[in-house]
C-alpha cells in the first residue's frame, strides 16, 4: 500500500508540474515563420549553433522559444504530432537539426510524441535534470541545445529507451519516395 501511495502521487506530481510550466499551443504555423526568420535554421548545416537566448527570442516563434530555451512544456495530448502517423523525418524546430526517423516513433500512451531511438548518436544531448524534486535525463537538440524532452527506460525493443518529446519543438518533412509512391497508386 505504501509503494501503491508512493506511485500514485508521484504520478500527481508530475501531472502538476506539467500542467503548471504550460502555456497554451498556437495554433499558427510556426515552422513556418521559424524557417522564414530565423538565420541558422538548415536541414543540412551541422556545425554547432551558439547564440544568445535574446538572438533566439528574436528568430523563434513564442511556443518554440518556452520549450528550447526556457525548458517549459506542452500540455499532454496537445501536439499535433501526437497521433501523426506520415512517413518522414521529424527534425529540430529550432535548429533544423534532423532529430528522428518516423519509423522509431510509438504509441507510449504518455501524451506526448514517443520515439526509441534518435537519428544518429550526435543528433542528441543527454543531461542529468534534477528538476521537481525527481532525477531525469533531459534530452537536447545536439547542434543548438534546445530541450526537447526526457528520455526513460520504458520503451519498447531495441532499446528500451522512450524519448518522450515536446511537439512544439518539432518540424516534420514527409518521406519524399513515399509521398511519390502514395501519389502514383491514387492515379491509378
Amino acid at each position: 500500500m505504501k509503494y501503491f501511495l508512493l506511485i500514485l502521487v508521484s504520478v500527481c506530481c508530475v501531472f502538476h508540474q506539467c500542467q503548471s510550466q504550460t502555456k497554451s499551443s498556437n495554433p499558427k504555423d510556426t515552422t513556418k515563420m521559424n524557417k522564414e526568420n530565423n538565420p541558422v535554421y538548415s536541414r543540412t548545416d551541422t556545425s554547432r549553433v551558439k547564440i544568445s537566448n535574446e538572438e533566439w527570442q528574436k528568430v523563434l516563434p513564442e511556443d518554440v522559444y518556452y520549450i528550447a530555451r526556457q525548458k517549459g512544456t506542452e500540455r499532454p495530448w496537445t501536439s499535433k504530432y501526437e497521433n501523426f502517423k506520415e512517413v518522414g523525418t521529424y527534425y529540430c524546430a529550432a535548429c533544423g537539426n534532423p532529430l528522428f526517423k518516423s519509423d522509431t516513433k510509438f504509441e507510449s500512451g504518455c501524451g506526448w510524441p514517443s520515439f526509441y531511438e534518435p537519428i544518429s548518436k550526435t543528433s542528441i544531448i543527454y543531461k542529468e535534470d534534477k528538476s521537481h524534486g525527481m532525477v531525469r535525463t533531459e534530452v537536447e537538440c545536439g547542434r543548438c541545445e534546445a530541450h526537447l524532452g526526457h528520455v526513460f527506460d520504458d520503451g519498447p525493443p531495441p532499446t528500451g529507451l522512450r524519448y518522450c518529446i515536446n511537439g512544439v519543438i518539432l518540424d516534420f518533412e514527409k518521406a519524399q519516395k513515399a509521398e511519390k509512391q502514395y501519389n502514383d497508386e491514387n492515379k491509378k
